[in-house]
């Protein structure tokens, strides 16, 4: 299997200061003290760690569907980060995953078991199990 790789650049001081994300693929993005912990524009990890929790959760799930006999038409995540104030530093608090699927011929119960089964089993919600995650699924 591919390792796959990122990097980051700070330059300045941490209000001041503006950063750099390369990632593996090429893509670029611009981070700072404002787009971080307020709303300047810009990127910051908790958006990228969401990015790849919706997008591992959406996989995993289609392929726990598929290994049920269950050929989902679309399976569409939202994740959300909470980055809070936690004594002197940051932590993040909670993930919640939104998840929605258009999937034939599937009963409710069935789809919620894969749906729960698969919150534990997706690769990145394995690396960040240290925090609460939450779920919300459902049938379209």
């Amino acid at each position: 299997m591919p390792v796959r790789n990122a990097d980051a650049t700070w330059n300045g001081s941490l209000k001041e200061g503006q950063g750099n994300l390369k990632l593996g693929s090429g893509r670029e993005g611009t981070y700072s003290f404002s787009s971080r912990f307020e709303s300047g524009t810009g990127t910051n990890p908790e958006e990228l760690i969401a990015a790849a929790h919706a997008g591992c959760y959406s996989m995993a799930l289609s392929a726990g569907l598929g290994k049920a006999g269950f050929n989902p038409q679309k399976v569409h995540t939202t994740a959300e980060v909470s980055l809070e104030k936690v004594g002197e530093g940051f932590k993040i608090t909670r993930i919640r995953l939104r998840s929605e699927a258009k999937v034939p011929g599937i009963e409710a119960r069935q789809f919620q078991e894969i749906a729960e089964k698969t919150k534990s089993g997706c690769p990145v919600s394995q690396a960040l199990s240290a925090t609460p995650i939450e779920l919300e699924a459902r049938l379209i």
